[in-house]
């Protein structure tokens, strides 16, 4: 079984930057197969453009574009890509970089198909402050990553240490956010008090649940700005009230406008 080093990625890397322990690149993904292989470090995958699937030794993932992965160090998978561009985007995070800031590289095993929709906005963040070019651009990679493995830590936590509604209320939110929800029909389908759901859920997903939704909706349309041709027809598309209320939680939770973010992609 094939393992790559550091830096090393199957397909085309068109960009790598490396310092104080992390390795990034930004790579079009250019084999249709590619067989059972391991990375000698952990890294995370955020697939920006295109489709791909992966499958390792416990489960397969379907990834389209947005599609953020964890892999620990040395976990064995492959994958297999469509014939349409796909273009992904890895931090790869080294041994030195986990003990200088004191995190243990074995306290999260295993590979992880991440749809909690505020990692993926740190990812996006860090995917930004790497096409900005500011001096500043480091410290603020680092600063991301601590609160992705932080939120990560969390995720993985037993399961048993959460009541089932919130499994549930994920699950629903993930498929349902473009509609209009409300506090009583949720509380009714997950048969819990609209007063215990609106106290524990931020206690959950450490924020409000319409900050979660609009964080769902924000992710869906970083994922449709290359292929929709308006902002009016992408606000739509992801359950925004219009396309201002679109253009405004968009840079609140990013940083940039949606015409910002598709020159950044371009370059």
């Amino acid at each position: 079984m094939k393992n790559l080093h550091n830096g090393e990625f199957f397909g085309q890397t068109n960009e790598t930057l490396r310092f104080d322990g992390l390795t990034i690149t930004d790579t079009e993904y250019t084999h249709p197969y590619v067989d059972w292989h391991y990375h000698e470090n952990a890294y995370f995958t955020f697939l920006l453009q295109g489709n791909m699937t992966e499958g390792n030794k416990k489960e397969i993932y379907d990834c389209p574009a947005g599609t953020l992965l964890y892999h620990h160090w040395e976990d064995a998978h492959y994958n297999i890509k469509p014939d349409l561009f796909t273009r992904g985007f890895h931090l790869e995070v080294t041994e030195n970089w986990f003990k200088k800031f004191q995190l243990s590289k074995d306290s999260i095993e295993g590979s992880f198909n991440l749809k909690n929709p505020a990692l993926k906005l740190l990812m996006y963040r860090i995917f930004r402050e790497t096409k900005l070019n500011d001096p500043s651009f480091e410290l603020s990679v680092h600063e991301l990553l601590l609160n992705i493995f932080g939120e990560l830590s969390n995720k993985v936590q037993p399961h048993d240490k959460k009541p089932g509604w919130v499994r549930r209320i994920d699950e629903i939110l993930h498929e349902n956010f473009t509609e209009k929800l409300n506090l009583t029909n949720l509380s009714t389908t997950l048969d819990v008090h609209p007063v215990h759901l609106s106290r524990d859920f931020q206690k959950h997903f450490h924020c409000s649940l319409g900050a979660y939704i609009r964080q769902l909706k924000v992710n869906k349309s970083l994922t449709l700005l290359n292929t929709y041709p308006s902002l009016a027809e992408v606000a739509l598309e992801c359950g925004f009230a219009d396309q201002s209320h679109f253009i405004r939680s968009f840079k609140e939770h990013t940083g940039i406008t949606p015409l910002q973010y598709k020159k950044l992609l371009i370059k």
